[in-house]
Formats: C-alpha cells, structure tokens, sequence
C-alpha cells in the first residue's frame, strides 16, 4: 500500500464515522437501536422551503456552476437574518461568505491563517473537529479547560497564564456544544478584549442559538468584534437542513477574503437549488422557531426523565439540540457505561470523553428522537 501522508498519524477517524459503523452493524443484525447520538434533526425543514428548491429546478442556469460566494440574494437575506435576529449591521458583500456547512468553515479558516507550529486555544469540552482540523494544517492545539463549577466559561486568570506568544485563532461556540450552556453579551466582551489584548482571531461556531434558547445572542452584537473575530453559523440545525450543507462565515471583511482565497480552491459553488431553499428559510418568522421549539420542549422533558431513569443528573440550564448529563455516582468510565446501554438497551448515547478530557464523567443525549422513541428507550427500563 502507498504510504500515507504523515498527518494522518495524529488524526483519528471522526467518533461518529467509527461508531456509526457499529451502531448501523447492530441495527443490520436486527437489534432495535434507539439513536440519541448524533445531532441530525430528524424533522423536515418548511414546505416553503421545499417549494423554493423544486421551483428553482427550473430556472435558466440553475444546473451551471455558481459563484463562489453565493447568490447575492442569498448573502442579502444572510444579513438580513441578522438584522432581524440579532441586530447585527453586516455588509452582504464584503462580510459574509456562504459555505458548505459550517463545519467546511472550520478548515477554511484553519487553512486560511495558521502555519506549522502556529497555537490554537481549543475549548476542553468542545468540538473534537477543531483539533482533528488543527493537526491536518500542522498548528497545534492547546486547550482551555471548561468547567461546570464556571457555567462552562472560560477562566480568563487561567488563560492569562499561557503561553500566547504563538496562539493565532481561539475557537469559542456558545451556545455552546457539548453541554448546552448559553455564554452571554458580557461573556463575549470579554473573549473580544482577550483577543485584541493576544491580538488573535476569535471565531465562535454558532448553530445552535434558536433551538430552546428564549435569547439568542451572537459574538457580532460584542463591541469591537469586527476587529479581531468570525463567526459561523449553519442552517442544518435551525432549519432542519443538516444534509443540505448550508453554513456561513461572518465578520472581518479582511478575514473574509482571505477564506474566500481558500475556498475557491476547494469547491465550485454552491448548487443553485440549495441556495433559493436557503434564502427561504432564512425568512422564517417567530412562528417557525416557536413551532419547533414545542416539539424539542417536550423531547426534553422526556430525555431529562430518561437520563434520570439512568441515575444521571442533567444540567438544567442547557439550551440547543442536547441534553448534558451527569454520570451516576460511582461510574467511572463513560464509554463503558454508553456501550452497556447500546448492547443491552439498543440506545446510543454519546459518552462526554469524545469531547475532551474535561467531558469525562458525562454523557449527551441528542434530541433527534421522535417522541413515542424516547417513550420506549425510558419503557426499557
């Protein structure tokens, strides 16, 4: 066999390719596997929305290569969906930059600033995709421990006391995932004055603001932030849109154009389908957030009593696509006790560690689930 490339030796498979293999191996050999693992909305996004992609299937042009930064009608309506929501003044064409899914973004930007040996703040619980990016462009992660005795914040006396000299991006995410803590205005203005203080990109990955949260806020809304920071956001979660791949990067114009450099060389442009479903959904009103919010309220409250049933303790204050909990008392090892549950129960659950060392002690229920499956993974015990 050819010889691989040596980054991939620091670079594991992601956990859900791995374990997904394994969970779908059960279902094949006709187990009846209850999947809470993965965040992949199982509910359809509007009929608008669905409208808008089969209308556009006939427009002169739809089927040829797009512009690599979008239909200016979809950046529009990306500002204007900031506007609305978060009060956030961003120029369409010089701030915002359309992607394949936000996760697309994280090595985009990744690419776009880091050299070899370049540091990286990495949150610890966080998303495992910020480090696995980081070792395939040779920078190297440090991590910043999140805790619950903090609200899952970072201690910024402990973060003064690194080594900053060659940190280039910190990544950040509230509400953040895994735990479902919300962050805060005055949380933000921290993290923008610690950046310019270290003079580093601040970028928050933001997907999950409208799922149960009554105060969706974004990093853009801190003062100065344009200055030192990105965001990402995605409409796989908010408009149940994961398998489309509609994600975006806003913020520093100057930050921009330099993943614009980057991504142009790695895509042809958005299918032009995608992009008119896009510009529908991101017109939805209050009554689309409130609808799917009633349906996920009442899958949290039954997860909650699952996870109780399992002797865990839920973190209450959590909002977004998840439920954070607590190992019962005793149990030590999270993946021993998530593998139990899958051979004896059929329920996959994520266990904390694939999240970081300080996810340990802790599991993550996902509220993809509809609820009459909810009902018979509780009924199973």
């Amino acid at each position: 066999m050819i010889e691989v490339a040596k980054r991939l030796e620091i670079v594991e498979e992601y956990y859900f390719s791995s374990k997904l293999r394994e969970v779908r191996q059960l279902a094949s050999e006709g187990k009846p596997i209850i999947n809470m693992g993965i965040g992949s909305p199982d509910l359809k996004p509007s009929q608008a929305v669905i409208d808008a992609v089969v209308l556009a299937m006939q427009e002169e042009n739809a089927h040829q290569y797009q512009s690599y930064q979008g239909l200016p009608e979809l950046r529009n309506a990306m500002a204007d969906f900031y506007a609305t929501n978060f009060e956030v003044a961003l120029n369409s064409n010089t701030e915002i930059l359309p992607l394949m899914g936000s996760k697309e973004g994280i090595m985009h930007i990744s690419l776009a600033f880091l050299n070899e040996g370049d540091h990286v703040l990495i949150p610890n619980p966080g998303y495992p995709t910020y480090t696995s990016v980081t070792n395939l462009v040779g920078a190297v992660p440090v991590y910043y421990d999140l805790k619950e005795s903090n609200n899952w914040e970072p201690n910024f006396e402990a973060l003064e006391r690194l080594d900053l000299s060659k940190v280039k991006i910190m990544w950040v995410g509230y509400p953040h995932m895994p735990t479902g803590a919300r962050g805060s205005i005055q949380l933000f203005e921290k993290l923008v004055a610690f950046a310019k203080k270290h003079n580093i990109l601040l970028v928050n990955d933001n997907p999950y603001s409208f799922v149960l949260n009554d105060n969706p806020i974004s990093l853009l809304q801190a003062e100065g932030a344009k200055e030192v920071a990105l965001e990402l956001n995605s409409l796989s979660k908010t408009f149940n849109m994961a398998g489309w791949r509609v994600g975006m990067v806003l913020g520093n114009a100057a930050c921009i154009d330099a993943v614009l450099k980057v991504k142009s060389n790695m895509d042809s442009g958005m299918f032009f389908g995608i992009q008119k479903g896009a510009i529908e959904a991101l017109k939805s009103d209050a009554s689309w957030f409130n609808s799917m919010n009633e349906i996920y309220k009442r899958r949290r409250i039954l997860t909650e009593q699952l996870a109780e049933k399992l002797g865990c303790e839920v973190y209450a204050a959590g909002v977004g696509l998840f439920v954070w909990a607590k190992l019962p008392k005793g149990i030590t090892s999270a993946e021993a006790f998530i593998d139990k549950i899958l051979y004896e129960k059929s329920i996959f659950i994520t266990p904390g560690t694939i999240f970081g060392s300080n996810g340990e002690g802790y599991i993550r229920f996902a509220l993809c689930v509809q609820e009459a499956k909810v009902q018979e993974a509780i009924d199973r015990f």
